[in-house]
């Protein structure tokens, strides 16, 4: 799997633009899964799924990267060919269509956000002491509202990536017992402050 791939085709947005493919997209870049599989996590006839990650597939956005007997059916296993996708300025002239799939895959990045905060064991969110600080607990949480230029919060991100760089050398740096740890992260203009 590529760390990014740059979307440059119409076809492709058109494809990712879609909500039930932009959020089959976030399952299928965590991991591998069967049309079976998916269709059971998201709830959706495998027929209509199936449909669903042919055009994906067709549109290079996935791939099949292995396949499996079981009970005499060969199944296969759909991956994402990259963990994140950017749009090609060469796109630009399809503003509106841009716009959507960024916003589609905003939301599919916060419903899979959704769903790992569902399903995360109870003893993730368990405070050890009482008034613990944010250091001491096993999680992290929050949202910030802010008025900066636009200079300044690329400078920001620019720190903030070199930050989710080191904490992914450390995963391949650590021997022993490994805890998962789930990180989603959105930032983007708004028109006001709230309260304004």
């Amino acid at each position: 799997m590529k760390e990014n791939m740059v979307i440059e085709d119409f076809q492709q947005l058109k494809a990712l633009s879609d909500p039930l493919r932009a959020n089959m997209m976030m399952h299928l870049v965590m991991k591998a899964y069967t049309g079976q599989q998916l269709s059971e996590i998201m709830g959706i006839p495998r027929g209509k799924l199936h449909y669903h990650l042919k055009d994906l597939e067709k549109n290079k956005l996935i791939e099949i990267v292995k396949t499996e007997e079981k009970n005499g059916i060969m199944q296969k296993f759909y991956q994402a060919v990259a963990t994140d996708f950017q749009i090609s300025g060469e796109l630009l002239p399809h503003k509106k269509e841009v716009e959507d799939t960024t916003r589609q895959i905003m939301y599919s990045i916060l419903e899979r956000a959704k769903h790992k905060v569902k399903t995360a064991p109870n003893h993730a969110f368990e405070s050890k002491e009482p008034n613990e600080g944010p250091l001491e607990r096993g999680f992290i949480s929050s949202t910030l509202q802010v008025a900066v230029s636009e200079e300044q919060f690329k400078q920001w991100k620019e720190k903030y990536y070199q930050l989710l760089e080191e904490l992914q050398q450390m995963e391949e740096q650590t021997d022993g017992l490994k805890k998962n740890y789930y990180i989603t992260t959105l930032g983007f203009q708004t028109d006001e402050m709230d309260g304004e």
